[in-house]
């Protein structure tokens, strides 16, 4: 270190005698490009301006005494900023790494949410789920069997950043790893109970609403742990529904049961999951109620179920000049034929 002070202030007192005698912009340029060095090597401030006296002092030998006063003040002062600067330097490199970690957290979240929509004859299913940030934590999920049974989980952990998409993935992978059980809500439920009871911590939990549509019967079966109720809408009597489901959040109690319910879904029915980022918009200093969002489902419910869902986002989004609160998810499995 001690040699490269030394290559540096010849450096630097090679560019000081060129400006002080010529006053040329090649001087200042390559005072510019000495500011780059500096950093490349890691010289403090209070370095460079112990430096500048050295180079002052020989330059001048006759230097007024105040001004070699003034520069030892300055020393003085450029210590305590020197301290702060490279506290600063290391606080913005950790930040990076943070930034870096959660960039390959949220492209990891995305590798967990399904590729496509399930493909169901007499179904049509839409979704649209945007995070607030940039990492969500909200999830959906499709499951099919071998009979074009499909089930379909929408779910909220409370949490967000990198625990969340790391306990994202162990729901993912405990739903896809309980085969026989899947497409029996109330089991699956209380499967995924345990998981999260014993892998997660005390201060996470997540809610989630699942179902199982039966194409041979029309008959959809869901359960509930905690989360927002969505809706069932009646085509033949025009009317909307709570779609309620009492139970416990995943991970909160390790002997949590689950009510399984069912409904008939005649043609023309559809089901609506949603997370609270959607029932939470807001509009001012006020919620948006479940009123109004069944209002704006009404106004679009003559398109395809995935038009639908972008249509009701892209109006709650706008009411909120496009600025997020909450993470936003809604999905729509609509019966066709």
């Amino acid at each position: 270190m001690k040699e490269t002070i030394q290559n540096l202030e010849e450096t630097y007192k090679r560019i000081l005698k060129m400006f002080l005698h010529q006053k040329s912009e090649q001087g200042l340029y390559e005072a510019q490009q000495f500011s780059k060095v500096l950093l490349e090597h890691q010289v403090s401030p209070e370095e460079l301006i112990s430096v500048h006296r050295e180079v002052l002092e020989e330059l001048f030998p006759t230097l007024a005494d105040e001004v070699v006063d003034s520069l030892d003040l300055l020393l003085e002062v450029m210590m305590g900023y020197g301290m702060a600067y490279r506290e600063h330097q290391s606080l913005r490199d950790r930040q990076r790494e943070l930034e870096s970690e959660i960039e390959v957290a949220a492209n990891m979240q995305q590798t967990l949410l399904p590729k496509e929509i399930p493909s169901v004859g007499s179904l049509d299913i839409g979704v649209v789920s945007v995070p607030a940030a940039q990492m969500s934590g909200d999830y959906y999920h499709y499951i099919m069997d071998d009979h074009q049974c499909v089930g379909v989980a929408i779910a909220d952990i409370i949490g967000k950043g990198v625990p969340a998409a790391l306990c994202m993935s162990m729901i993912k992978y405990a739903m896809d790893s309980l085969p026989e059980q899947r497409l029996q809500p109330a089991a699956l439920l209380e499967n995924l109970n345990r998981v999260v009871e014993q892998n997660i911590d005390d201060n996470m939990f997540i809610t989630m609403m699942y179902g199982s549509y039966d194409p041979r019967t029309h008959e959809f079966h869901y359960a509930g742990a905690g989360h927002e109720p969505g809706f069932f809408y009646f085509a033949k009597s025009d009317q909307f529904e709570e779609l309620f489901a009492k139970g416990i959040a995943l991970g909160v109690s390790k002997e949590a049961k689950f009510r399984e319910y069912s409904r008939k879904v005649e043609v023309g029915d559809f089901i609506v999951f949603l997370s609270d980022g959607v029932t939470e918009s807001r509009i001012g200093e006020r919620f948006i109620d479940r009123e109004e969002i069944i209002g704006l489902i009404r106004n679009y419910m003559h398109l395809s179920a995935q038009e639908v869902v972008e249509s009701v986002y892209y109006e709650l989004a706008k009411m909120q000049d496009f600025q997020l609160k909450d993470d936003f998810t809604l999905m729509i499995i609509r019966r066709d034929v």
